[in-house]
C-alpha cells in the first residue's frame, strides 16, 4: 500500500409515516425501511471551492454532497452499464456520433422551475465550456470530443460528437460529478458554489464552511422505491468536514456522528476495527472493493528528477509495498499493479509494474547521478491526513536508504488538486481511477493540452489506444486495448501504484440502507461499488 429507463409518478409522503420498503438495504433483518430521522454524516474533507459544478474540482466528500443535492443523466448499474437516470432514455445514431437525450417529464428543480431540454443543454454546455455564464475549467477538456448540442424538443437535446464515442452515457455521469444545476445556479455569477440547486432527494438548507452543511428532504423529489413508496426516507443530513480519520472513527464511537465514508488507502486498521465493532453489531457497516479506486504516487514527468525514465524507474524499485502494507495495515489492502482492479475493464493480472527491489534501485540511482551529474532528490506532496503521512514516513525511508534525497510537504485536500493542476509538484500522492469505463480516463493521460494530466506526459502509444478505446464499441476489442494501455503504463512508471481501495460506510446500528447508485426502474441490479460515494435517497432510521 502507497500513499495515498422508466418514468416514475411524483407523490408526497408526510415525514412521519413509517415502513415502506424498497431500496437495497444492508441489513436483511432491519426489516422494511422506516421514513423520519436525521442522519449526521462525517467527511474526509470540506469542499472549499463550492458546487458550482462546471467549474468544481470535486474529490470524494465533495461528490457525496453532490450526489444528495443533484441527480446525474445517467447511473452505472451493477452490470456494468450506464443506464438513464434523469433522462428516459439515451439513444445513439448507428456510428455513435449523435446522441439524443430524451428526458423523463414532470421532474422539477428545488426552485420549482422544471427540468428540461433548454436548462439540460445549457448545463452541457456549462460543463463543456460554452455557456457564457460559466468558466468551466477541467469538464472542457473531458467534453472536447463534443461538436455541437441543440434542442430538438421540449424533453430532448441532441449532442453530436467529432468522432464516434461509444462511451458518451458513462460521460453523463462523470463519476457522479456531472450533476444538473437548476438555470438560477448556473446564471448565478457571484454565489454559483454556494447557491446549490438541483433535482436530488435533499435540499440545501445551510452551509458554514469548515463546519457543516445541512439538508433538508425533497417533498417533491421524483423517485419511488421498488415497492412504490416515495423516496428519499430521511427527514435531514447535516455532514460535517471531519479530516482526521481517527476523530471520525472516535466520533462513530461516542455517537457524535451516525455515518462516515473511509478508505483503506488511509483508514485500513480503521476499517479493521469497524470490522470488529460490526460483527459485535455495535456498528453497521458496509464495505465495497468493487470498481476499485487505486492509491499512487504520481511523478511530474515535466520538471527534473521524473522526466527521466531512469529516476522513475528507480522510485518504483525503490519502495518495498509488501513491508509497508503488513506495517501499517495488516496486509488488508490488496498491492495494485495498475489503474484497473481486478473486474474491471483493462484489468491484467500481470502487466509487468517492477517494484521491491532495492538493490537494482540503487543501481539506477547511481546511472541517473553519473549520466546528470546532479543527486536524485525530490519533494513528496500530501495531503496531513496522519495515517497517510506513516506511510509518507515509510517509504521516504525506502527511497533514502538507496541514495535519494526527499522532502515532504503537506496540503490539504482542495490545496493539493490545485497543485497537480499547475503542476507544481515532483512526487505528489493521490488517490483516483475507480473502475466504470475506462474511456473516462482519457483525459487524464491524453498529451498535455489539458490540466488534469497531472503528469504531464505525451506518450504516442498511450494516445494511440485511448482514442480506440473510445471509438471502438466491441466489447472484446475494448478490452485487449485497454490491457495494452494497462501495460504501457507500467513500462514507463508515470505512477508508483499502490493499492486498490476498499471504501466503506459504518453506520449507527440504527442506520440502514447503503447502495451505490440503483437504476430507477430496478430491471438492473444495483451498482455496489462506494468509490464515489453512495445514494442517500435510499437512507433510512430505525424509529
Amino acid at each position: 500500500m502507497l500513499l495515498v429507463l422508466m418514468t416514475s409518478a411524483c407523490a408526497s409522503v408526510s415525514s412521519g409515516s413509517t415502513q415502506p420498503s424498497g431500496g437495497d438495504d444492508d441489513d436483511a433483518d432491519a426489516g422494511p425501511p422506516q421514513y423520519g430521522g436525521k442522519m449526521i454524516y462525517g467527511l474526509e474533507a470540506e469542499t472549499t471551492n463550492g458546487w458550482c459544478l462546471p467549474e468544481g474540482q470535486l474529490a470524494i466528500a465533495g461528490i457525496q454532497v453532490a450526489r444528495t443535492i443533484y441527480d446525474t443523466l445517467t447511473v452505472p448499474d451493477g452490470d456494468g452499464g450506464f443506464d438513464p437516470f434523469l433522462a428516459e432514455s439515451i439513444t445513439p445514431s448507428p456510428d455513435y456520433t449523435q446522441w439524443m437525450i430524451h428526458l423523463r417529464q414532470g421532474i422539477t428543480f428545488h426552485d420549482g422551475t422544471p427540468l428540461d431540454a433548454t436548462v439540460v443543454k445549457n448545463n452541457i454546455d456549462a460543463f463543456w465550456g460554452k455557456y457564457p455564464a460559466r468558466a468551466s475549467v477541467l469538464f472542457q477538456f473531458v467534453l472536447g470530443d463534443i461538436q455541437e448540442t441543440r434542442v430538438a424538443d421540449p424533453l430532448t437535446v441532441v449532442v453530436t460528437t467529432k468522432r464516434p464515442w461509444a462511451s458518451f452515457p458513462s460521460f453523463l455521469y462523470s463519476s457522479g460529478r456531472f450533476g444538473i444545476s437548476a438555470q438560477a445556479q448556473l446564471d448565478d455569477v457571484e454565489n454559483c458554489g454556494k447557491n446549490m440547486i438541483g433535482t436530488g432527494p435533499f435540499q440545501l438548507k445551510e452551509w458554514r464552511v469548515n463546519d457543516h452543511l445541512t439538508v433538508t428532504r425533497n417533498e417533491n423529489y421524483w423517485r419511488k422505491d421498488k415497492d412504490g413508496n416515495q423516496l428519499p426516507y430521511l427527514d435531514e443530513i447535516e455532514f460535517r468536514p471531519i479530516p482526521d480519520q481517527q476523530q471520525r472513527v472516535n466520533g462513530l464511537k461516542s455517537r457524535e456522528i451516525d455515518a462516515f465514508h473511509i478508505s483503506s488507502n488511509t483508514g485500513a486498521l480503521s476499517i479493521d476495527e469497524m470490522r470488529g465493532l460490526d460483527e459485535a453489531e455495535q456498528v453497521n457497516m458496509v464495505e465495497s472493493e468493487d470498481d476499485a479506486e487505486v492509491g499512487f504516487l504520481m511523478f511530474n514527468t515535466t520538471e527534473p528528477p521524473f522526466d527521466n525514465p531512469l529516476a522513475r524507474r528507480a522510485a518504483a524499485l525503490a519502495v518495498r509495498r509488501e513491508l509497508s502494507n503488513e506495517i501499517l495495515s495488516k496486509g488488508i489492502a490488496t498491492l495494485a499493479n495498475g489503474p484497473f482492479a481486478p473486474g474491471s475493464i483493462g484489468y491484467v493480472e500481470d502487466t509487468g509494474f517492477e517494484t521491491d527491489d532495492q538493490a537494482e534501485a540503487r543501481r539506477l540511482v547511481d546511472q541517473y547521478e553519473q549520466e546528470t551529474g546532479k543527486p536524485l532528490e525530490f519533494t513528496i506532496t500530501s495531503d496531513p491526513t496522519p495515517e497517510l503521512q506513516q506511510l509518507v514516513a515509510l517509504n521516504r525511508e525506502d527511497f533514502e536508504s538507496v541514495g535519494m534525497k526527499v522532502r515532504v510537504t503537506t496540503l490539504e485536500q482542495s490545496a493539493l488538486i490545485q497543485t497537480a493542476i499547475e503542476k507544481k509538484y515532483q512526487a505528489l500522492t493521490f488517490r483516483n481511477y475507480p473502475g466504470l469505463d475506462p474511456d473516462n480516463l482519457y483525459v487524464w493521460w491524453y498529451g498535455t493540452a489539458n490540466p488534469v494530466n497531472f503528469m504531464g506526459f505525451d506518450d504516442p502509444e498511450v494516445n494511440r489506444l485511448l482514442d480506440e478505446g473510445r471509438e471502438n464499441p466491441d466489447p472484446t476489442a475494448r478490452q485487449q486495448i485497454y490491457a495494452d494501455l494497462n501495460r504501457q503504463l507500467a513500462k514507463q512508471n508515470y505512477m508508483l501504484w499502490a493499492s486498490w481501495t476498499i471504501w466503506a460506510i459504518p453506520m449507527q446500528p440504527e442506520f440502514h440502507g447503503v447502495v451505490g447508485a440503483q437504476p430507477p426502474d430496478y430491471s438492473k441490479s444495483p451498482y455496489t461499488g462506494l468509490a464515489l460515494g453512495h445514494d442517500m435517497a435510499f437512507m433510512w432510521k430505525e424509529q
